[in-house]
């Protein structure tokens, strides 16, 4: 058996803005169990970095240790990527984010590389405010090591092995929110018209873009009595609306139906146009958005789509006021300006 794609592909593909057909953003073929949610969201990195024409040697992706952690083999070949120890994938890229400012840092991770080992990096990351893409893909279980329940996992729901979690969940979306995330969204990994536009407009976001995603574990997590099973949540999802990512300077062509509608502007002028919202609450208000997943939650209803957004943030670079020219294109006269300007930056501190 062999993991690599096939190189021939129909001559007739059609191409975005760049020349490039969806081919050249795969990657290796996946080694995942068959039907595991995890591979969704992997086509949904594709088709939306495909689809805004972003050049692949312009973009890094990061992960930590997990199932989800393995995915940036399966998408985007010819981007850079970095595989770090389980649950410091933030500091990594932290670092490389303050190094070169250029790329497109975009980070995935699991509910237990997040909000067990790695939880202290994913609040840090959030009040520093980033400019990342952060993906959680959210099975509520710890996948490679046989299937324990993980931070994520809801208060009485049961397990393969028929064990109930007694213990209160952690909720990522809530708590991302609470820590002043700039760009909050919640999507099932089974909903790819939803999934797609939330990629599109994390990418375009000058700040830290978190996206939970529920990926059903197909293995250890798919049982009846499970919140995180495909069926509970395609029972029990509720969506804001429909979502549309509308790029910047390009011909609006999708057709709206009827129903109330918001556009919410990015920074480079593209907008996230929502539409049919059913929920009584402004997603740039965040208060307002924290109430509307608590009102979901106690409803037993997973609420999807974007959460909370803030179109002014400043990123990690505004705040502590950084070069615009990024670290490693720095040249040696302006790294090591001499003895004179030690002398003079040591007079002021006197």
């Amino acid at each position: 058996m062999t993991y690599v794609r096939p190189k021939f592909r129909h001559p007739a593909l059609p191409k975005n803005k760049l020349g490039y057909t969806m081919a050249y953003y795969e990657g290796a073929l996946s080694t995942l169990c068959a039907g595991c949610g995890h591979d969704s969201i992997s086509a949904a990195i594709v088709q939306s970095a495909y689809e805004m024409s972003i050049e692949p040697h312009k973009l890094a992706k990061l992960s930590g240790i997990g199932c989800s952690s393995k995915t940036p083999t399966y998408f985007l070949s010819n981007s850079h990527g970095f595989n770090s120890v389980h649950g410091r994938m933030p500091s990594v890229a932290t670092g490389a984010n303050l190094a070169n400012r250029d790329l497109i840092y975009f980070g995935v991770s699991g509910d237990g590389d997040t909000a067990s080992i790695g939880m202290g990096q994913f609040v840090h990351v959030i009040r520093r405010n980033l400019n990342m893409v952060y993906i959680v893909m959210n099975n509520g279980c710890y996948g490679l090591t046989k299937g324990q329940d993980s931070a994520t996992a809801d208060k009485g729901s049961k397990n393969k092995s028929g064990n109930v979690n007694l213990f209160e969940t952690i909720d990522l979306a809530s708590l991302a929110i609470e820590l002043g995330a700039s760009y909050v969204a919640q999507s099932f990994s089974g909903d790819k018209t939803q999934l797609v536009p939330l990629i599109k407009a994390a990418m375009a976001h000058p700040g830290f873009a978190f996206i939970n995603v529920i990926s059903p574990c197909v293995t250890f997590n798919n049982n009846v009595g499970s919140t995180k099973s495909y069926d509970h949540v395609r029972e029990h999802v509720e969506a804001i609306g429909t979502i549309d990512f509308v790029p910047v300077k390009e011909e609006i062509t999708t057709e709206y139906e009827e129903g109330s509608m918001k556009n919410v502007e990015m920074h480079d002028g593209s907008a996230l146009r929502l539409r049919k919202l059913e929920q009584n609450w402004d997603p740039q208000d965040r208060l307002s958005a924290m109430n509307a997943v608590k009102t979901a939650a106690a409803r037993q209803e997973i609420l999807t789509g974007l959460l909370y957004i803030d179109t002014n943030t400043k990123d990690l670079h505004n705040i502590i006021n950084t070069t615009d020219v990024p670290l490693n294109k720095l040249g040696k006269d302006i790294l090591c300006p001499g003895s004179a300007a030690l002398r003079s930056v040591n007079e002021g501190l006197r």
